[in-house]
């Protein structure tokens, strides 16, 4: 779709131009300085409450790599009574700038309702091509992997070498996944690989490998707009933890509050899952186990909401082995963030561990190195974190200047 205009007089940035329509685009992971390229026939704004049309923007992902972007156009002061969504798919093969001129598109197409209404409207001409040809095409393609998407990684690779120590930290792995409307699946292999080599004046060089090697992979049933139901199993081994080998397979309800279809926005979940766990250690462990089979379930409840006014995501989440009700883990977790008012946000994140579960632990104290080298998990009753942040912008209300040196 393509925009014309033509006018009369040069626009400055930061002089006040009332006939142009006043924009603020909310989007935490767009290219804002290709919008407003691309896009010039209207005023940005630094500040929502300053602008005429709020574009509030928010994604979902589509399989592994393609996504969805949900584009809500909120119309304020003159235009208060105008506001629509719609949606605009992303392939998985698509590029970065692929997706950000389909996102681009969206937002000027979505920009032509309250632009007609404007005193400029009716400068602009609006063109699209004939359909047709391409919308044939499209519909009589077939797809011969049957929605399965395939993806290599291993370009995590990180070396750092100094004088007398060196770290290297490597992963790869490989992603396959489904999604359909009704079924949902994941076949993830995945290998983790850390080296620290420390020379010492007087003594032995010291070296120290974790490994973290697993699969993740899950099958899920859609049973309804607010149920579904899967499968998920799960291998790791990892030297650092205990584990020479740990298989868990747990099957799973999930019921959300809301109709998936608004899950992009606002999502009340909750999750339960029981099954067992099937543990081997590299060493006997504080209760004196070697291998084990462990009864668990687990339920987790969260909510998400994303709106104009901020982001809010809470839950808890909580698992208990069966054959000892004692042996038992419990998390809260939160984040929020809030405009205040003009100009003025505050972020708060949170997370809260209670732990009382870690049965892989192994007997006998733990040496200086094998703490300082992360090669053991040490024993606790909680992990804790916050964190806490504002900001607050003033100035000029105009947004417009887009300029890339440095």
């Amino acid at each position: 779709m393509l925009l014309m205009a033509a006018w009369t007089q040069p626009v400055i940035a930061q002089q006040i131009v009332p006939e142009r329509v006043l924009v603020y685009v909310d989007c935490t992971r767009c290219d804002f300085n290709h919008i407003r390229n691309e896009i010039r026939f209207v005023d940005y704004v630094r500040d929502q409450e300053q602008a005429n049309v709020h574009v509030f923007i928010t994604s979902t992902r589509v399989g592994i790599q393609g996504s969805q972007y949900q584009v809500s156009f909120l119309g304020r002061q003159e235009f208060a009574t105008t506001q629509f969504t719609f949606e605009r798919d992303v392939e998985p093969s698509a590029t970065s700038s692929e997706a950000r001129d389909i996102l681009t598109n969206a937002i000027r197409l979505g920009l032509v309702a309250f632009v007609a209404r404007s005193p400029h409207g009716a400068d602009f001409i609006v063109t699209y091509p004939t359909p047709g040809t391409e919308d044939q095409k499209l519909q009589s393609r077939r797809d011969p992997w049957r929605r399965w998407i395939f993806t290599l990684y291993g370009g995590d690779f990180e070396l750092e070498k100094e004088s007398r120590r060196t770290v290297f930290d490597s992963r790869w792995g490989f992603f396959a996944d489904h999604v359909s409307e009704e079924w949902k699946a994941r076949i993830r292999p995945y290998f983790n690989y850390d080296l620290v080599t420390i020379e010492r004046d007087n003594g032995p060089r010291v070296r120290s490998s974790i490994t973290r090697h697993g699969l993740d992979t899950y099958l899920i049933r859609s049973m309804g707009p607010q149920w579904s139901g899967g499968l998920f199993v799960d291998y790791i081994t990892r030297n650092d933890r205990n584990l020479r080998h740990n298989l868990d397979i747990l099957p799973a309800v999930e019921f959300s509050l809301l109709p998936y279809r608004l899950a992009t926005r606002r999502a009340i979940t909750f999750v339960y899952q029981v099954g067992f766990t099937y543990a081997d250690y590299h060493k006997e462990t504080i209760f004196g186990k070697t291998q084990e089979w462990l009864p668990r379930h687990q339920v987790r409840g969260f909510v998400a909401i994303r709106q104009p006014w901020g982001t809010i995501y809470a839950g808890l989440e909580g698992s208990q082995y069966l054959h000892d009700l004692e042996k038992r883990r419990a998390e809260l977790f939160s984040s929020l963030s809030l405009r205040v008012f003009e100009g003025m946000s505050v972020a708060v994140e949170g997370r809260f561990e209670m732990v009382r579960d870690q049965l892989s632990l192994p007997a006998g104290d733990a040496t200086l190195a094998e703490v300082l080298l992360q090669q053991r998990e040490l024993a606790t009753d909680y992990d804790l974190s916050v964190s806490f942040a504002f900001t607050y912008m003033f100035g000029s209300e105009f947004a417009n200047v887009v300029n890339t040196r440095f």
